[in-house]
């Protein structure tokens, strides 16, 4: 396949890549992603909003953000270097930002005044409502009481940004159950509100939106390791739950001759069932408006998931990311709790980094694939820092003492 022209043959104008995607909506809600979707093929071609975004990427955002050389870590595994994509370095500390603020110049665009979502691990939770302070809207974030009662910082700083944090009790209470609410409420209130979806999934446009702007991430990153090097990294790689920040990292890679690999969470282990490596055990469904690959029940419904990281337990994955497997040009892979927790505190200890558990997975898989190749370069996203999950690797894992020198 020729990815030469990728981004104008993919998605279709029905919102498909290959057989997956597209928008299985209510029939209240079909206006209502028209609007967005016919909205944000205008904006994207408009030089006021394309310059109000740099503009805001830069002064706000402290974009571009870094790539950087693993240099001691890289010595204890071996000659394989390993380097980051620093979005832990994105004003809010992680990738989420990146498409927050172009959905909210979206809004603004439409006239709407209040932005909702659900969150996982917080961090989107956080970088939309630094959006809505941002623009002046009113913000209501969904979020699992398990993930609240692990992400308690990220809590702190949504409400310190006026965002109105909702419990959902529902379930498993964690992101799936999130979604759904904000589903609900959009139902109820799509005439004045935006859902602002966290990843790569859901109905058409948002998998073409979020990855649109979140390409800023593999652009720069490509741009940047050739400038460093003057060659390719062999391997470019990312965490993958929904899966927008892998997917604005291998977009730009797509027509180059590098590996390509995004990495789910295994959790606890296949035999154990306590996973959500979705592409790697699950099957062709629709959930959530979107057509992808999802963990399925005995009776075909949406699987109960689990994951050390909080951003990771979803039980399907981006449609594009689906896609992306079919086509063989990108390959999905996992790691384990105890290989995230372990590259956690490694990066922390050698680089004076510390990841997100999420990132942790895409390390933990760096790690492992620097000690099997001996030589050569692999170049992972650091979608984002690890503070918000200080107190829960803590309590549960310590402080990392075994990791010292």
């Amino acid at each position: 396949m020729d990815f030469s022209t990728y981004l104008k043959e993919y998605p279709s104008a029905d919102g498909r890549f290959g057989k997956y995607g597209g928008a299985y909506l209510p029939e209240k809600l079909i206006p209502a992603f028209k609007e967005i979707a016919e909205a944000y093929l205008t904006i994207c071609h408009s030089s006021q909003f394309v310059s109000e975004l740099r503009r805001i990427r830069r002064e706000f955002q402290g974009r571009p953000t870094p790539v950087y050389h693993c240099e001691r870590l890289s010595r204890k595994l071996g000659h394989c270097q390993i380097y980051l994509k620093r979005e832990d370095l994105n004003h809010t500390g992680a990738h989420k930002l990146n498409h927050c603020m172009g959905e909210g110049l979206l809004a603004k665009f439409l006239g709407k005044k209040r932005i909702i979502a659900e969150t996982g691990a917080g961090q989107h939770g956080v970088a939309l409502a630094t959006a809505a302070a941002f623009f002046g809207l009113d913000c209501t974030i969904y979020m699992g009481e398990v993930d609240i009662a692990k992400q308690a910082p990220n809590v702190a700083r949504m409400k310190v940004l006026g965002a109105k944090v909702v419990p959902v009790t529902s379930g498993l209470k964690t992101l799936k159950e999130a979604v759904d609410a904000a589903f609900e409420d959009y139902l109820q209130n799509y005439e004045d509100t935006i859902y602002c979806i966290g990843s790569a999934v859901g109905p058409h446009p948002f998998p073409m939106m979020v990855r649109d702007f979140q390409t800023v991430v593999g652009i720069e990153a490509r741009e940047q390791f050739v400038e460093m090097m003057g060659f390719l990294p062999d391997v470019v790689t990312a965490c993958v739950g929904g899966g927008s920040n892998a997917i604005g990292m291998f977009v730009p890679f797509l027509n180059d001759p590098v590996e390509i690999v995004g990495v789910e969470p295994l959790g606890r282990g296949q035999k154990t069932g306590d996973h959500a490596a979705s592409m790697t055990f699950g099957s062709e469904g629709v959930m959530h408006g979107f057509d992808s690959i999802m963990l399925k029940d005995g009776e075909g419904n949406p699987a109960p998931v689990y994951s050390v990281a909080s951003g990771l337990d979803y039980p399907s994955v981006g449609p594009e990311h689906a896609f992306l497997r079919e086509a063989d040009r990108v390959k999905y892979d996992s790691v384990t709790d105890e290989e995230a927790i372990d590259a956690f505190f490694k990066l922390s200890r050698y680089e004076g980094i510390i990841p997100a558990l999420e990132s942790a997975h895409a390390v933990a898989y760096a790690m492992r694939r620097a000690k099997e190749k001996g030589v050569g370069s692999i170049l992972v996203n650091l979608s984002g820092r690890g503070d918000k999950d200080l107190d829960y690797v803590i309590e549960h894992y310590g402080t990392g003492e075994n990791y010292r020198d």
